[in-house]
């Protein structure tokens, strides 16, 4: 049986500082059925004279302006040809030189294959895990307490994977997550962790509109009635993390 191409698809734009860190997770995987799809937003700061040192790596490379983070994923995803699309936007990475082999191997084949996230800081320290952990079984009610699987950590059927919604300028991830599980028939967790998710992205920076938008997508797919029972459950169990931990992480 052919090993399965895998898309991995990073959207940057003027990130100088994190871009290599992403494009080196990426290089060196012991695995090589990879599409390197690069989106970037016509940068300015020096990013795309790193990249060019990877091109022998990549398999596309765009450069333009676009419409926002959602508008050049929808890009690179139009540009796909993999088996199973992956987003590893620029300053995140794979977790180490095998997640993909581990990911392939653990997979079972399913329509979308997830596992665990490590959160790090600009140093690339690593703080600890999601405050979410990821759900042994998964389907598209799994969102409805939170986003239980970290975006980067997430491999989806390109033949499922639906085109981000551009209304949402924050969350429209949440709402891709699960609108592809809506359409996925199985789903497999690989008890692995998979990615080293970079702190302090755009949705932490605009934290209130960020709410806004997830509330609006959940309502959208559990009803309005289930929704506000939803976020109390969801409140009581971010007090009791308070309490237990302090400060909140993602």
């Amino acid at each position: 049986m052919l090993e399965p191409k895998i898309s991995i698809i990073t959207i940057v734009y003027n990130n100088v500082r994190d871009i290599e860190y992403t494009l080196q997770s990426v290089v060196q995987q012991t695995y090589t059925n990879i599409e390197y799809i690069i989106i970037d937003g016509a940068s300015t700061d020096g990013t795309m004279a790193v990249i060019a040192r990877y091109k022998n790596y990549i398999t596309t490379l765009i450069s333009e302006k676009d419409k926002g983070i959602y508008d050049a994923m929808n890009k690179g995803l139009a540009l796909a040809t993999g088996d199973y699309v992956l987003f590893l936007n620029s300053g995140d990475a794979l977790y180490d030189s095998d997640t993909l082999a581990t990911v392939v191997s653990r997979g079972n084949q399913a329509d979308i294959i997830y596992g665990e996230t490590k959160l790090v800081d600009e140093n690339r320290n690593i703080i600890g895990d999601r405050r979410h952990k990821a759900p042994r079984h998964f389907n598209w009610q799994s969102f409805q307490y939170g986003m239980s699987i970290c975006h980067q950590a997430i491999y989806v059927k390109r033949n499922i994977a639906p085109a981000y919604d551009l209304q949402y300028q924050l969350s429209a991830d949440i709402d891709w997550v699960i609108r592809s599980a809506k359409a996925a028939k199985s789903s497999q967790y690989v008890d692995h962790y998979v990615a080293r998710y970079l702190v302090g992205g755009m949705s932490q920076k605009r934290h209130q509109q960020s709410l806004q938008e997830r509330y609006s997508i959940f309502k959208k797919h559990y009803g309005s009635f289930r929704n506000i029972i939803n976020h109390g459950i969801i409140a009581l169990r971010l007090l009791f993390y308070r309490i237990r931990h302090g400060k909140t992480r993602e």
